[in-house]
């Protein structure tokens, strides 16, 4: 080849390297055209608060954005970090072209550390030739990914002046790479140059978009935080339109947890008169308010909610709406008017004892010769006067354990030996001759033959137990029948007792308060019958410290009740966790 044919084919290499050169640039500036619209949008979203579709849709332009990118530069992948100030760390951000979900979610380097740390720290470029060869941290990490080789450029956000158009702060937040140089070749300075310009504008879009995302994540979070919260929350704009309700919320007022707000105003959501009225003065009056109001469900359940509402003020003091706390005080409400009946109770029951042991004793001192009453009169007065200070004396242990129970006072059992069967036995020949036994009870026991003579437990509280579910079941039995004692084996180290009676039975809502502090059966056979609601709330507490269980059973009023309880045959290693039963119930 001589030399005019030398030049001519450098001048046709030049001439398609100018026109390969020309339609880099063109692809450039149209990538730029695009940049600016993504910008635009993404700022026009951010402001418009859309997060969940316009997150997606963002993440849909930016891999575009990607690819254009890797396609100029001839890469296969494509990936940006960004710089986490708090952690002083660079991490992937998504999305990332040519890498699968989940392979990036440890990817984090330091701000000085590896390649991308450098570029980072010393904004400037950085080409990675291959990543078998080279030490460097973030290169083996990348070696792993399937990368071959890459090029980094900083990602580099600039402020400038509206006025004048000159940058008035600089500030770099990640980098971004291009990897895999396709047909085989590396990068060169002509690559680094071509990433880095289009990185100028990328960097803008980045930057948003990584901010938008941080705001989706901090409202998303904030969300679950507050749909966590068990009481209801409502957040309501100054036009009426309610922005949140968490679950707690959409509960009380009968809303499915997937049912869209959507433009809906409280009036149109909230149907209950009372709060809708609470809620128009607190946007009306822009004052805090609390309320208490009864709210009916679709299942005609009433419960009682306490109301606060809280103005929230923009940074200018201005109204911009209303949040409103429902509390469910139900129980409380509840507890109170349980606290106000045993008052009542009690006073009647100490009443009771004590003035029939000073109408006894007055009358005795009144026959002062010792001879108004015969000697089997006196003694039938004496037996009443005992009788009645037993029962008094009962009372007053009940509230006495009560109260050591509240307080914190050791109530520990004493584990020990005991003999089952005898047990049973004297407890049952007791009540027999207890003053709830009527003529008309038949009171009996049956243990089956593969219970065990002997188990691991307190006797004394075991006899409590015993004690106070027998006598319940003559006390609620004033018609007279059957009580009887089962015990049998639950399972191989469990023992089940049942006591069964043909009494007042109980409604299923009783059933689930039965073993609660002071709570009594409230209809009109019972009302007549001494009680307050102690003695089961004791026995509850006495069985699970055992490490039993308690529960009962009827199929309604005038149906009977069983009462249940279980104990173990041995009781488990101590590991501390039941250090009293006043720990264990108090709290």
């Amino acid at each position: 080849m001589n030399l005019d044919d030398s030049v001519e084919s450098l001048k046709a290499q030049i001439a398609n390297l100018e026109s390969e050169l020309n339609q880099k640039n063109q692809a450039v500036v149209q990538l730029e055209r695009n940049v600016r619209e993504l910008n635009q949008k993404v700022q026009t979203a951010t402001e418009n608060a859309q997060p969940t579709a316009e997150l997606s849709e963002l993440e849909e332009t930016l891999k575009r954005l990607m690819t254009r990118i890797a396609m100029i530069v001839q890469g296969g992948k494509c990936l940006f970090m960004i710089h986490d100030p708090e952690t002083r760390e660079l991490y992937a951000g998504k999305p990332a072209l040519g890498f699968e979900d989940g392979q990036l979610d440890d990817f984090r380097f330091g701000e000085g550390e590896g390649a991308s740390g450098v570029c980072y720290a010393s904004s400037k470029s950085v080409i990675l030739y291959d990543t078998e060869t080279d030490i460097r941290e973030d290169s083996k990490a990348f070696a792993k990914l399937g990368v071959r080789n890459g090029i980094s450029v900083p990602l580099i956000v600039e402020k400038r002046d509206e006025e004048t158009n000159a940058v008035v702060e600089r500030k770099t937040i990640g980098v971004i790479w291009v990897f895999n140089k396709k047909f085989g070749g590396v990068f060169i300075d002509e690559d680094v140059q071509l990433l880095d310009r289009m990185s100028r504008n990328a960097a803008a879009v980045i930057n948003t978009a990584s901010t938008f995302r941080k705001v989706v994540e901090e409202k998303e979070q904030l969300h679950e935080m507050t749909d966590a919260l068990t009481a209801g929350l409502v957040m309501i704009g100054r036009n009426g339109r309610v922005l949140q309700m968490n679950s707690s919320a959409r509960r009380i007022f009968g809303l499915a947890p997937t049912e869209s707000l959507g433009v809906r105003t409280y009036d149109q959501l909230v149907k209950d008169d009372t709060v809708r009225s609470v809620l128009v003065k607190a946007l009306s009056d822009e004052t805090d308010v609390q309320e208490e109001v009864t709210i009916t469900d679709a299942e005609d359940a009433s419960r009682t909610f306490q109301i606060q509402s809280t103005v929230v003020r923009n940074e200018n003091g201005d109204m911009v709406g209303t949040a409103a706390i429902f509390s469910d005080i139900t129980e409380l409400k509840n507890i109170d008017k349980l606290k106000t009946a045993f008052v009542s109770t009690v006073s009647h029951e100490l009443r009771t004892p004590m003035t029939s042991i000073k109408g006894f004793i007055s009358t005795l001192l009144m026959d002062e010769e010792g001879t108004m009453f015969a000697h089997e009169d006196r003694l039938e007065f004496y037996g009443i006067v005992d009788k009645e200070c037993d029962r008094l004396k009962r009372l007053i242990d009940d509230l006495l354990n009560v109260s050591r129970i509240e307080a914190g006072a050791s109530m520990l059992p004493n584990f020990e030996d005991v003999e089952l069967h005898e047990l049973v036995k004297k407890a049952i020949m007791i009540d027999n001759g207890s003053t709830y036994k009527k003529d008309n009870h038949t009171l009996n026991f049956e243990i089956a033959s593969d219970v065990p003579k002997i188990i691991e437990a307190d006797g004394d509280k075991f006899e409590q137990i015993l004690h106070n579910l027998v006598g319940n079941s003559l006390k609620y039995s004033p018609d007279g029948g059957l009580v009887h004692l089962q015990v049998s084996m639950k399972d191989e180290s469990t023992i089940q007792f049942a006591i069964s009676d043909k009494g007042l039975g109980m409604t299923p809502e009783f059933l689930q308060k039965f073993g609660q502090k002071f709570a009594r059966a409230d209809n009109r056979d019972n009302r007549s019958i001494n009680g307050t609601g102690i003695g089961a709330f004791l026995v509850k507490n006495f069985v699970e410290v055992h490490n039993g269980d308690m529960w009962a059973e009827s199929e309604g009023l005038g149906k009977g009740t069983t009462a249940y309880f279980t104990l173990p045959i041995k009781q488990p290693e101590d590991d501390g966790s039941n250090a009293s039963l006043s720990s264990r119930v108090a709290g």
